[in-house]
């Protein structure tokens, strides 16, 4: 056996790796320097356009992908609540519709806390939903159902929503509600909200001297099948105070509500 040769051999496959390894981090660092170029590059955009937002989380944010079913209610859920008369609506009796018998009067300007005792006390799982929207074009308010105390964002079948009548009083509402939540994947790091905004501005959806109020993570549906769905993490930009404009937190894809579905735009 020819020592000499092997030694060689040797030498020469370890001059390889080390060169091969070289280039694996000049390129990973060729790529962390481009990130942040790109990142500080956006900023001074949203700098030129005068587009200010809130503090944005520094750390890396994980979440998973969830399932859920809607529930099915029957004449014993109807049984515990106070109001009546109600109808239970829908495919499979997935809604209950209630008619307040005292109507609760709401303020022009409308606070959650205006509504908060009434659902606490006499809604099913009450403490399962939170504001989400109030509407003057379809007289409505509408609270979003929770999962975890996070935002399941206007999801049809995980929802309160309150009917403004004359008056401005409250004077019924539709009730849906999602059970068996499920994990269906391991936790993965999302999108990093800076990212999600610099998705709203190439797209045109942050227009100049915009202002980003508030920053939230949520949840919305990704698919909808017939007996149940998937939900996935969703970021919502709250910008001026008024509009919600929302990113899928894995694809990055804008998400725009309709009243029966969602759809995306690329």
């Amino acid at each position: 056996m020819d020592w000499s040769k092997i030694k060689t051999i040797f030498i020469i496959t370890f001059l390889i790796l080390d060169v091969y390894l070289l280039y694996q981090f000049m390129k990973i660092r060729d790529a962390n320097k481009y990130e942040v170029i790109t990142e500080a590059s956006f900023e001074e955009k949203l700098k030129a356009d005068e587009i200010k937002y809130v503090d944005l989380p520094k750390d890396p944010i994980q979440a998973q992908y969830l399932s859920a079913k809607p529930k099915v209610f029957s004449q014993v859920d109807v049984d515990k609540l106070k109001e009546k008369p109600v109808a239970i609506r829908g495919t499979g009796t997935t809604t209950l519709h209630v008619t307040l018998e005292k109507p609760i009067k709401i303020t022009a300007k409308f606070e959650p806390a205006e509504l908060s005792t009434f659902i606490n006390d006499n809604v099913l799982f009450g403490e399962d939903y939170q504001f989400g929207e109030k509407s003057d074009k379809e007289q409505s308010v509408t609270y979003f159902q929770t999962s975890g105390n996070v935002p399941l964002y206007k999801n049809i079948n995980g929802m309160i929503t309150f009917k403004i009548g004359k008056g401005n009083q409250i004077v019924s509402y539709d009730q849906t509600y999602l059970v068996e939540m499920e994990k269906l994947t391991a936790k993965e790091e999302i999108l990093p909200p800076l990212k999600a905004i610099e998705t709203l501005h190439q797209k045109g959806m942050l227009k100049s001297k915009s202002n980003i109020t508030a920053i939230e993570l949520g949840y919305s549906t990704l698919i909808q099948l017939a007996a149940s769905q998937v939900l996935a993490p969703t970021w919502r930009f709250e910008v001026d105070g008024k509009e919600s404009l929302f990113v899928n937190a894995f694809e990055g894809q804008i998400i725009q509500f309709s009243s029966d579905e969602k759809s995306k735009v690329e």
